[in-house]
């Protein structure tokens, strides 16, 4: 075991390689955060989190000036010990999105050097309960697509081996996104499956009008139909609703997942490791989940949730959607619609130094050292 000796932190803009629009926003940029932590024996590990387009240069600030310094001198294989640390440190700003993300890549950074040192991957440092996990695709099914293009991207994944794809959906009238998932559902039959993602979008009386609809369609899920501080209304919504309810990409803690599962509020949970705060955090929810036999459905950040959701046994797809192919040399190991985590010791994503320096938006790179460092 080795002290952390010095850290790394710098941000990178990435812009989406598609269009993305759903009920509330547009996904302009990927504001990325990297920590790179390296041990007094010289060995690293890297860790990230990201944003939608505002918020990270906070997270830079936070990591900066509050957090990193905290790491200095730590032992960094005490992951736990140091996340539970930083989380009170942070008490005032906790629980929130800029605190988890920040929290989020200082303990993927851990892991992966913690990962890195065993000479094991992170699916198996993690729990190694599956060697691949089936895949859906969210990139074709946005909002401002129009209909036949949905229908030539569903019947592309499902060509492929896909599991099923996500459709967004929130236009003017129900009877809209009816059509389009109409069309949808009779191009790639009845065995595909088809989520639907509202996007805090709804009222309560919308919502449960909606969840009618999305039942005629056997739809396999209905995700974030409301704003994610509205427990109760989801709690309702999901005991008169016919279509299960998908939540958790905009919950920030464990203990928010423990809310909702407590109140019966969501049957399929989407932890995002960097919104919940990290891989520590992340196992958590994942482990209450299964206690209460519920499915994992991780958000977004597929390069590292393909390693996650195979180190569990409750995980049951894993969400498309390209987010790293400017900054990093690996590619999603994806066969016949499902993906393969990688083998190779720690997280697995190969990055792109190069590309990240040459990206790095500038002010945010800072190198953190003890008085010896």
């Amino acid at each position: 075991m080795a002290r952390i000796a010095h850290v790394e932190i710098r941000m990178v803009d990435l812009a989406p390689k598609v269009r993305r629009t759903d009920a509330i926003q547009s996904f302009v940029s990927q504001e990325t955060p990297l920590v790179v932590i390296t041990d007094s024996e010289g060995a690293s590990g890297i860790g990230y989190s990201y944003t939608i387009g505002t918020g990270g240069p906070a997270v830079i600030s936070l990591l900066t000036q509050t957090l990193v310094p905290r790491l200095i001198g730590r032992e960094a294989e005490e992951i736990e010990g140091i996340w539970r640390d930083l989380l009170f440190v942070t008490h005032a700003t906790a629980v929130g999105a800029i605190t988890s993300l920040a929290l989020a890549a200082i303990d993927t950074a851990l892991w992966d050097l913690r990962c890195r040192r065993a000479g094991l991957p992170l699916w198996r440092m993690a729990g190694g309960a599956r060697s691949d996990i089936a895949v859906y695709s969210t990139e074709g099914g946005w909002l401002h697509i129009d209909t036949p293009a949905l229908v030539e991207d569903a019947s592309a994944v499902s060509a492929a081996g896909f599991a099923g794809a996500k459709v967004k959906i929130g236009k003017p009238s129900s009877a809209e996104d009816a059509r389009r998932l109409s069309a949808v559902r009779a191009a790639v039959g009845d065995d595909f499956r088809l989520m639907v993602d509202a996007n805090q979008a709804f009222t309560l009386s919308e919502a449960l009008l909606r969840a009618d609809m999305l039942a005629d369609h056997g739809i396999t899920w209905f995700e974030e139909p409301l704003p994610a501080d509205d427990l109760s209304g989801h709690a309702t919504l999901a005991r008169q609703s016919r279509v299960p309810i998908a939540v958790g990409e905009s919950l920030y803690s464990p203990g928010q997942f423990k809310d909702y599962l407590m109140q019966g509020a969501a049957s399929v949970v989407q932890v995002d490791a960097a919104r919940v705060g990290g891989i520590t955090p992340w196992l958590k929810v994942a482990h209450m989940a299964e206690c209460h036999n519920l499915s994992i459905c991780p958000h977004f950040l597929m390069e590292l949730h393909v390693s996650l959701a195979c180190a569990v046994p409750n995980a049951w797809m894993l969400e498309y959607i390209p987010q790293l192919d400017a900054i990093t040399t690996s590619r999603l190991d994806l066969r016949a619609g499902r993906a393969h985590p990688p083998n190779t010791p720690g997280l697995g994503i190969d990055w792109d130094m190069q590309a990240i320096t040459a990206q790095t938006v500038e002010g945010s790179h800072h190198r953190i050292t003890g008085k010896e460092g």
